[in-house]
């Protein structure tokens, strides 16, 4: 099988944040280090089997740094590494993006807006 060749950097950033828990679970992290039980907090309707998948992707990606504790009990975090965060950057545009139009969007897909904090 011929490997797969992206054909632009739209492409191949799409590979990197593809799914529906890649964005989140790196929006997630932008504002600093967490445990696997925050994040599941933070990212409404992942299940912990999903979450420690995409984590484990992510994680091959170098985008999420994971750091063990070595204590009893041991403890995970996990954070963004550098190209995590410049893709975090990246992806700050389409968050506003996605603000502004939330209620529009939600409309005419029949999805109820999260409340704003």
């Amino acid at each position: 099988m011929k490997p797969r060749q992206y054909s632009c950097g739209l492409d191949a950033a799409i590979d990197v944040i593809g799914g529906r828990w890649k964005a989140l679970i790196l929006w997630a992290l932008h504002h600093g280090p967490m445990r696997t039980g925050e994040l599941r907090r933070s990212v409404s309707g992942i299940s912990e089997k999903m979450l420690i998948q995409v984590l484990r992707e992510m994680e091959a990606d170098e985008i999420v740094h994971r750091e063990v504790f070595h204590e009893v009990p041991p403890r995970v975090e996990y954070s963004l590494t550098p190209l995590g965060a410049r893709l975090n950057e990246a992806l700050d545009a389409l968050g506003n993006w996605g603000e502004e139009n939330m209620r529009a969007i939600a409309r005419r897909r029949g999805v109820e807006p999260a409340p704003r904090h």
